[in-house]
């Protein structure tokens, strides 16, 4: 299963990366399994489970941890966004 992920803003820079495509073994994987995933990377990657409030959205759309992915789903994750 294939999927195309995108970081966006702080995490965007603290990766070093701003999407990558992710061949998965198998179809099931929740986003928040995806999560985890990554962050098992170690290292930067780690931000992904420690980051507060971080966001995700599953093609354009919020998504919570407990959405389903499937082939071809575009993740992206971003922090929220502060301004003032």
């Amino acid at each position: 299963m294939d999927i195309h992920i995108l970081y966006f803003a702080a995490l965007r820079e603290t990766l070093g990366a701003a999407e990558e495509r992710l061949a998965l073994p198998a179809e099931g994987l929740s986003l928040g399994q995806l999560r985890q995933h990554l962050a098992a990377r170690g290292g930067d990657w780690q931000a992904l489970t420690a980051m507060r409030n971080l966001k995700a959205a599953v093609n354009q759309a919020m998504a919570g941890p407990d959405v389903q992915l499937k082939a071809g789903d575009e993740v992206a994750f971003f922090p929220p966004v502060t301004g003032g």
